[in-house]
């Protein structure tokens, strides 16, 4: 169903995959927008390993969920800082096929922000606030992975 990596000298095994995406913070959600375009929205992440899920969060109306309503096929792209060999950068990058839904359970999705917030700060008096004055506002999202393929890019 999905295509090989074509420069599979260059593929990451499945461990490095996951350690990129544990240990960075955003990514590009790539959906099918409206009249048929692409739409890829920088944000944040958070990737449970116990479950394999992506999760996002954002507002519960826009571009974003109309699209994922009419669509649920999504693609998330994450790439780390990379390191130099001389002049040229090389980066590790991961790509995800999957499927994508609203989180409609409010006790999951206040857990999902809970933990994208520990991506950023391990201050619990900050993060209890910030969950009690935006958490019913918040739409979170979970990717389900069907497909995943990492590589590192050599620019040289």
């Amino acid at each position: 169903m999905f295509r090989k990596m074509r420069r599979f000298k260059q593929q990451l095994e499945q461990k490095e995959c996951i350690e990129v995406l544990k240990s960075q913070p955003r990514g590009v959600l790539s959906i099918l927008g409206e009249d048929g375009y692409p739409y890829g929205i920088p944000i944040d992440y958070w990737y449970c390993e116990e479950e394999n899920r992506i999760y996002f969060h954002g507002a519960k109306e826009g571009h974003k969920i109309d699209a994922i309503k009419e669509c649920d096929k999504a693609s998330f792209c994450v790439y780390d800082e990379g390191y130099r060999e001389e002049w040229a950068l090389n980066i590790k990058s991961v790509i995800i096929f999957g499927r994508i839904r609203l989180v409609e359970e409010q006790e999951k999705s206040l857990s999902i922000c809970r933990e994208l917030c520990f991506k950023f700060t391990d201050d619990e008096e900050y993060i209890q606030k910030e969950i009690e004055n935006a958490g019913k506002r918040v739409q979170c999202l979970e990717l389900i992975p069907e497909h995943m393929t990492g590589k590192l890019v050599k620019e040289s």
